[in-house]
């Protein structure tokens, strides 16, 4: 999993009706005792509103309904309070770290935190220099001990594996400027975790365009 398939391969919902796997899981709770095991997390981040963007995309919120998803971990550069507010309507259970543009000072700078079978460290990103290299980012896992590590900071999505052990960035929610990045797509990820595998889905907004994948991790 160290590259994400191209867009061509990605499930589009321009002109079709697509099978949402929030929708899906929802349905199959309904159907089944046996996912209670199951458990999504929403990984987000970098909204920069109203500086850099003026507010989450419409296809993304028609998605982030509340009931549906557990836990919400955020990458940090909220920076505004309706943003906050906003994430405790998805899930009452939100853990927010730092950005380099957020003024909220009880953010903390990283945090772990333990969901089904994983460790999950997370942090903004602007501290691990250089940003996203991927020496630095294991560094910054092995001294968090996690088995899970994300950050974001780069405004762009990016996964892959690295000694057993996974490392996710969410992108931008709302696609805002970087200076690393000439071409921001608007992004999310949601974690269906249900023991020692995790099911990853990417959502990615290109123009009026909605569509995701689905990438799979277990534990080593």
């Amino acid at each position: 999993m160290d590259y994400m398939p191209s867009y061509k391969e990605e499930i589009r919902s321009k002109n079709r009706t697509v099978c949402c796997p929030i929708c899906h899981f929802y349905r199959t709770l309904q159907k089944s005792k046996t996912t209670s095991a199951m458990v999504f997390v929403l990984v987000i981040g970098d909204f920069h509103i109203p500086h850099r963007a003026n507010a989450i995309p419409k296809q993304f919120k028609e998605k982030l309904v509340p009931g549906k998803i557990q836990h919400v971990l955020c990458t940090g550069n909220l920076t505004s309070r309706s943003t906050f507010e906003y994430l405790k309507t998805i899930a009452s259970d939100v853990h927010i770290v730092s950005g380099d543009f957020d003024d909220e000072t009880s953010y903390p700078a990283e945090k772990t935190v333990n969901i089904g079978g994983f460790k999950i460290g997370f942090c903004h990103g602007h501290t691990i220099v250089p940003w996203g290299d991927k020496e630095a980012l294991e560094m910054t896992r092995r001294r968090m001990d996690a088995d899970v590590l994300i950050s974001g900071h780069t405004h762009e999505f990016e996964s892959f594996e690295e000694n057993g052990k996974l490392f996710l960035n969410p992108g931008s929610a709302t696609g805002a400027y970087s200076a690393t990045c000439a071409e921001v797509v608007p992004s999310f990820v949601l974690l269906d975790i249900q023991d020692d595998k995790i099911n990853i889905f990417v959502y990615k907004l290109h123009g009026e365009e909605f569509g995701f994948q689905k990438l799979e991790f277990t534990k080593k």
